[in-house]
C-alpha cells in the first residue's frame, strides 16, 4: 500500500505545496487554521484540482497533470469525514449512509446500512433525520457514511472539533477501534497536538501552504527541526543561541549556558525545552550543576491539575521568562520566590 501526494496549487492568498509518500499507518496533518491541511484533503478527494503534480493511491493514479488524469470524486474510493459532518438535512439517516453506495441493489444497500448502524450502535435510527440526532450521533452517522463505501483511503478533517470534551474523548476511543479494523490508508487533520500524537503514527507539519517533511511522531516531538515544528508541537521555551562548542550553547534570550546531550546540528540557531522537562529542585546535592539554574518566580497560574510557573534569570535584566509546569503535590510558589530549576539534559533540542 502506498499514498503519493506531490502537488502544487496557487490560491492567490497562498500557495499550496505538498510532497508526501506514506506506506502505512495513520498520517497526520498538523498546523494552524488556513495553512493548507484541509485543502490537501480536498485535492486527494478530487473536490479541488491541483495546478500540477500527481496523486497516486496504491498504484492507481487519481491525478496527474502531465498525463491529464483527474478522476472524479466518486471514482477515487475515498471516505471523507467532514469537520461539520456534512449530513444532508432533508435525507433520513439511511439515505445519508447510502448516498455513497452506487450501482448496488436495494438489498445490498440495506445490508450495508444495517451493518454500519449496528457498528455505530445506532440501530433503529434509519428513519430519523439529522436534526433529531445529538452531536455524537451525527458524528457516528458521518463515520458510517465514510466507511460504508468500502474506501481505499479514509480522510478525517478535524472530526472532533464540534464536540464537547467528554464526548470528544469517547468518540476518539471509538475512532481508535475503527482504525484498528480499517485496512486502508488514513489521513487525519487536526490542530490539536495531543490528539495528533495519540492517533497518528507519522505527522506532516503545515506552514503557510507548505507541507514540511513527514516525520514519525516520536521524532517530531523529541527533536523539532524548525521554528514551525517547535511552536506547533507546543514548545513554550525557545531561545536564540551562541554556539560555545559541539554540545554547549549560550541561550541569549534566557542569559544562561546550556549543555545538550547530543552534538549540535549544523547551523543551529535556536535551543528549546518543553515546560514539563524543567524541574524545580529542592535538594541540589544529588544533582550536578550542569543545567541547574537559580531563577526567580515572576508569575504563577493555576490550572486543573498543575501550576504554570514563569521564571526568569533576574541576574540579567535582558533575560526573558521561561515557562515550566509542575503538579500540585507541593506547596504553591509565589512571585518573588527563588527556585533551583533543572533542565533535563536529554530533552534540550537545537534547531535551525
Amino acid at each position: 500500500m502506498s499514498l503519493i501526494v506531490d502537488i502544487e496549487k496557487d490560491f492567490g492568498s497562498f500557495s499550496l505545496k505538498v510532497n508526501i509518500e506514506q506506506e502505512n499507518g495513520v498520517l497526520g496533518f498538523l498546523g494552524e487554521s488556513g495553512c493548507g491541511k484541509s485543502m490537501t484533503l480536498k485535492c486527494i478527494a478530487g473536490i479541488v484540482k491541483p495546478d500540477k503534480g500527481k496523486i497516486i493511491l496504491n498504484g492507481r493514479v487519481l491525478f496527474d497533470s502531465e498525463k491529464k488524469i483527474n478522476l472524479p470524486p466518486q471514482e477515487r474510493k475515498v471516505g471523507y469525514l467532514f469537520q461539520n459532518y456534512a449530513l444532508f438535512p432533508h435525507m433520513t439517516i439511511k439515505e445519508n449512509i447510502e448516498i455513497g453506495l452506487q450501482n448496488l441493489s436495494k438489498s445490498e444497500k440495506d445490508k450495508i446500512t444495517k451493518q454500519y448502524l449496528k457498528k455505530m450502535k445506532l440501530e433503529g435510527f434509519e428513519s430519523r433525520y439529522p436534526h433529531q440526532l445529538s452531536g455524537g450521533q451525527k458524528q457516528r452517522i458521518a463515520f458510517a457514511r465514510a466507511l460504508a463505501c468500502n474506501p481505499d483511503i479514509l480522510i478525517l478533517d478535524e472530526p472532533f472539533s464540534a464536540l464537547d470534551y467528554h464526548l470528544k474523548s469517547n468518540m476518539e476511543n471509538e475512532l481508535i477501534e475503527i482504525i484498528k479494523e480499517f485496512s486502508g490508508h488514513i489521513v487525519y487533520v487536526t490542530h490539536d497536538i495531543s490528539e495528533c500524537y495519540r492517533i497518528c503514527d507519522d505527522i506532516v507539519v503545515f506552514s503557510k501552504g507548505l507541507g514540511i517533511n513527514k516525520r514519525s511522531k516520536d521524532e517530531l516531538f523529541k527533536h523539532p527541526m524548525s521554528m514551525t515544528e517547535a511552536v506547533i508541537t507546543g514548545c513554550k521555551n525557545i531561545s536564540e543561541i551562541e554556539v560555545i562548542d559541539d554540545n554547549k550553547v549560550f541561550a541569549k534570550d534566557w542569559c544562561i549556558e546550556c549543555t545538550l546531550s547530543q552534538k549540535l546540528i549544523d547551523n543551529a540557531k535556536y535551543v528549546g525545552i518543553r515546560a514539563h522537562h524543567m524541574r524545580i529542585i529542592e535538594n541540589n546535592l544529588q544533582f550536578s550543576r550542569e543545567n541547574l539554574f537559580e531563577l526567580s518566580v515572576v508569575k504563577v497560574f493555576e490550572s486543573s491539575f498543575t501550576y504554570i510557573i514563569y521564571v526568569q534569570n533576574l541576574a540579567n535584566k535582558n533575560s526573558k521568562v521561561m515557562q515550566l509546569e509542575i503538579n500540585k503535590n507541593g506547596s504553591p510558589l509565589k512571585i518573588g520566590d527563588k527556585v533551583l530549576v533543572k533542565f533535563d539534559q536529554g530533552c534540550l533540542f537545537d534547531f535551525c
